[in-house]
């Protein structure tokens, strides 16, 4: 192993962890509205509009479509004139937020079509307002299954920047391109490697038991 290595994968993890966890939160704040207006305005929503669910179920599927090396690349452009590079762990957050989004709003649709539909019945016949069945209605009756997919959306978007280490990102996925494949150090990727999988399944688990608690079904 080279030397230095704790201390630079310490920094990968660190790396990692803040692309992953400011690219999910903000994916959520953008993919929850989204996936509501896809649910909503659907033939059968409560807010039925044709010409607004297929213009965003189209562009959610035209970019979910696309590999995340593949858009990573094209929206290159796009990321410096956010955040003046393409490269490093702050630049890889602008394409993992527009990887995930569509992802996480398909996730929020199907989180919402689980629903019963009874109890949206209910909400329309005490006259509550379409937001007032969104805010007050869905997403509390969602919780739990929007919770699960956040576990879910971690692991994915985890994926995603360990990827973006191919074209200059940071974290551990750029430390298990430099080193462990063009330098051929195969312990560094395999320490890579047991260390993004270790980081998925202590999240999955924490996020599980926030999901028991929440989760009224369960006793």
């Amino acid at each position: 192993m080279p030397q230095g290595m704790g201390e630079l994968l310490l920094n990968g993890i660190f790396e990692t962890m803040y692309m992953t966890i400011v690219s999910t939160v903000i994916s959520y704040i953008i993919g929850i509205p989204l996936g509501v207006i896809v649910y909503i305005t659907d033939t059968n929503g409560i807010c039925k509009n044709r010409v607004v669910n297929f213009i965003t179920g189209t562009i959610i599927n035209i970019v979910r479509s696309i590999p995340f090396l593949i858009l990573l690349v094209a929206i290159m452009p796009f990321t410096r004139l956010v955040v003046g590079t393409s490269i490093g762990s702050t630049a890889t957050i602008v394409p993992l937020i527009v990887a995930a989004v569509p992802f996480i709003a398909r996730m929020v649709e199907s989180s919402l079509k689980e629903i019963d539909g009874g109890i949206i019945e209910a909400a329309k016949a005490m006259g509550s307002s379409t937001l007032q069945i969104v805010t007050k209605v869905l997403i509390p009756e969602a919780k739990p299954s929007l919770m699960v997919g956040g576990t879910i959306a971690f692991a994915t978007i985890l994926g995603y920047s360990a990827m973006a280490g191919f074209v200059g990102g940071g974290g551990l996925g750029a430390i298990a391109t430099n080193y462990g494949y063009y330098r051929y150090h195969t312990d560094v990727m395999l320490i890579t490697v047991a260390l993004l999988v270790l980081i998925v399944q202590i999240f999955q688990e924490v996020g599980l038991k926030l999901v028991n608690k929440v989760d009224k079904r369960i006793k």
